[in-house]
């Protein structure tokens, strides 16, 4: 055989050896429930280790700002819609007040592999930015599967375990599992605090502008006790004209006094809210004692039943997800709201003083009190819809009538 040149032709290589069609993949990641149950995947995100309880997450968007919720500290993020990471990440949608915490979210678990990005606001890929935050993560799970196990059997502790060799002690991973402490009992929320006071200015992001800024000086005086506050609620405080201070978690309610508030903000967080109330409760029954405007929501509203005497417990599921119906029981309009929550109030617990403003729709749980002798209520919702939709918006104005008048707005 010749080539158009006329010279001999070179003896074509020899094709590259592939994989039979049959062949299993490698597996390199493990979700290790506390029963002993092992679940294969793929890597995503750190290598290495971690552990916490699993939940799972109904959304679907919004899955940097799930991960970076300082709500889900300690805890295995599932979520049910399969297609993360498709649209990227952004140095904008962060929720929590630290640019790259070594806490929170422990791990996460999808459903399908992350495909390269293809957004506008994309800056890196969900892979690169998992690992920039320590957070593990698993891809090839039954998800639907996994769901309906913690639906039916409650949310389960779990180790989940990423390497790139599929090298695994499996037995050790089971034990490890199993010997988790429960969620009951634990207060994770100084991890996620803010160390130190701070103010915020920071308004809600508007397209071709991104976030906005107001200045300090002119508004109600609002401090925010962050047990792990969110950015977007931050936001929307100063949106509605508020000059924010945020402190941490253990800030005494003389030095709260003492920087004369208009209102007083108790914020999201994780973890147990009986663990968080030995040190939280105290403050927040001086505060309400001043009759000072307060407003709590998630963790903080779990704080605030606790500390008018009431009693929290623990939910089978949870509530994670942006879909949830509550009916506001002033207005007997039904919101869709976001929810992160594994803790609920129990209202037969609570004194007659404190009025259910707020029921889900899903199961009858407690969603929101007001107080009749003081000038305070709270929701167990994320009315700040990141993400979400921002049915519940109206809560912020509703803070800033309270602070204004003394009296809640009866709308």
């Amino acid at each position: 055989m010749l080539q158009d040149d006329g010279a001999p032709a070179q003896p074509l290589p020899e094709p590259a050896a592939t994989p039979a069609p049959w062949a299993e993949p490698v597996v390199t990641a493990l979700l290790v429930l506390a029963d002993g149950t092992i679940l294969e995947g793929f890597g995503i995100g750190q290598t290495g280790v971690a552990d916490g309880e699993v939940c799972f997450n109904t959304a679907m968007t919004g899955y940097q700002e799930i991960l970076t919720d300082p709500s889900y500290a300690g805890q295995i993020v599932t979520f049910t819609f399969p297609h993360i990471g498709n649209v990227g990440t952004n140095d904008e949608d962060l929720e929590s007040l630290d640019a790259a915490p070594a806490s929170g979210v422990r791990g996460t678990v999808i459903a399908s592999a992350v495909t390269n990005p293809s957004n506008w606001r994309s800056s890196s890929h969900l892979d690169g930015w998992l690992k920039a935050r320590g957070i593990v993560g698993i891809t090839g799970v039954d998800t639907r599967a996994l769901t309906a196990r913690i639906r039916d059997r409650g949310m389960p502790n779990a180790v989940i375990a990423n390497d790139p060799q599929g090298r695994f002690d499996r037995e050790a991973l089971k034990a490890r599992a199993a010997a988790l402490a429960p969620m009951e009992g634990l207060d994770l929320v100084p991890p996620v605090t803010s160390r130190e006071r701070s103010e915020w200015g920071e308004t809600v992001w508007a397209l071709g502008d991104g976030y906005g800024r107001r200045a300090q000086g002119e508004g109600l005086k609002v401090v925010a006790i962050d047990y792990g506050v969110k950015r977007n609620i931050l936001r929307l405080l100063a949106q509605a004209g508020c000059d924010v201070t945020v402190v941490p978690a253990t800030t005494s309610a003389d030095d709260i006094l003492a920087m004369k508030p208009d209102g007083v903000f108790l914020s999201n967080g994780p973890g147990d809210p009986a663990a968080t109330g030995e040190y939280a409760v105290p403050v927040i029954r001086r505060l309400l004692e001043a009759k000072v405007p307060t407003f709590g929501i998630c963790l903080g509203h779990q704080l605030m039943g606790l500390a008018l005497g009431g009693r929290t417990v623990k939910m089978g599921q949870g509530h994670h997800g942006a879909n949830h119906p509550v009916k506001d029981k002033t207005t007997g309009k039904v919101e869709i709201v976001s929810m992160n929550h594994g803790f609920a109030v129990d209202p037969a617990s609570l004194p007659d003083t404190a009025v259910e403003t707020h029921v889900s729709l899903f199961d009858g749980s407690n969603c929101g009190l007001s107080l009749t002798d003081r000038p305070a209520f709270s929701v167990q919702h994320h009315p700040e819809a990141s993400p979400g939709p921002r049915d519940s918006h109206y809560l912020f104005e509703r803070f800033v009538t309270l602070m204004r008048s003394g009296q809640p707005d009866a709308r």
